[in-house]
């Protein structure tokens, strides 16, 4: 998926759309500051899958990315199996292992615990991770993630009470701990 601005310095969007799009498929959102309703329809005659205007809710863009990436056929790269010193998080057997034992999550747990182990150190606020889990069509208490950073700490932690895996970032929300 490429995320394009119209307005660059050595060419624009336009330009690279029409040179890009004679050669490769991969969809494409414009991404600009020209709110003009022709504009958007130049941009998605040119080629573009979507056209979005500045400025912009980080909400939508992940919404539309996803909504692109599903009517193309494409899916989101991920790794199927994520590893972090004793757990294995298996995303196509939907399974996950702490040392020698399976766990059973919720599946909001599951995706909770998967988008942490996909980048261990980067801090997610708890509305990032409500977006991760609910998408655009929740409109929920942002303090629901704690109940369920809370209820997987309790079945992944040695010792919940001091949590080994999953970092609380005082005042900003939850990290996976690097390794």
């Amino acid at each position: 998926m490429i995320i394009l601005d119209l307005m660059m310095p050595e060419m624009d969007g336009y330009e690279f759309m029409r040179t890009y799009r004679a050669d490769h498929d991969t969809p494409i959102i414009l991404l600009t500051a020209r709110v003009e309703s022709d504009e958007k329809v130049v941009g998605l005659e040119a080629g573009a899958d979507d056209y979005l205007t500045k400025p912009f809710r980080p909400r939508e863009l992940m919404a539309r990315v996803k909504a692109v990436l599903r009517r193309s056929g494409k899916k989101e790269p991920v790794g199927k199996v994520l590893r972090a010193e004793d757990i294995v998080l298996d995303r196509s057997e939907h399974a996950v292992q702490v040392a020698d034992r399976y766990v059973d999550l919720t599946p909001s747990e599951f995706d909770l615990l998967a988008a942490l182990m996909s980048m261990p150190g980067h801090v997610y606020s708890r509305l990032d991770l409500l977006d991760l889990l609910q998408g655009v069509r929740f409109e929920g208490y942002e303090r629901a993630i704690d109940l369920h950073v809370k209820n997987l700490r309790a079945k992944i932690e040695r010792i919940p009470s001091a949590p080994h895996y999953i970092e609380t970032v005082y005042g900003v929300g939850y990290r996976f701990a690097r390794q």
